[in-house]
């Protein structure tokens, strides 16, 4: 197997989804970085649901791509708890927890969800 980007991103997404499971008490906050957005999903594995979702098509276009992050983490937080999921499992996608994956999380630790 060759080891392109996509290749070791895979390898580690499924490392990482070997361990992380979501539950009806602790859902898992999924995320997707595209080269344009950044999109997030609340998610029950258990059922095989998606709870809630954000993404930041809709946020300022103004801003730089870590501050829509940002934001979407604050969207997504405050849907969460509006749906009372105070607490959540993160799955980081095989992203480096950097950049644009760290604002989301530090947006959504802001809004009011605990991991």
């Amino acid at each position: 197997m060759k080891f392109t980007k996509e290749n070791k991103r895979a390898r580690i997404k499924h490392r990482i989804r070997a361990k992380v499971k979501g539950t009806a008490n602790r859902p898992r906050l999924c995320v997707y970085r595209s080269n344009k957005s950044i999109y997030c999903q609340i998610i029950n594995d258990i059922d095989g649901i998606t709870l809630l979702s954000a993404n930041s098509s809709g946020v300022a276009k103004d801003k730089t791509k870590v501050e829509q992050a940002k934001i979407v983490g604050k969207l997504i937080a405050e849907k969460a708890s509006s749906e009372n999921i105070t607490s959540v499992v993160f799955d980081r996608g095989g992203y480096l927890y950097h950049g644009r994956v760290k604002a989301l999380a530090d947006g959504a630790r802001e809004g009011g969800l605990q991991f």
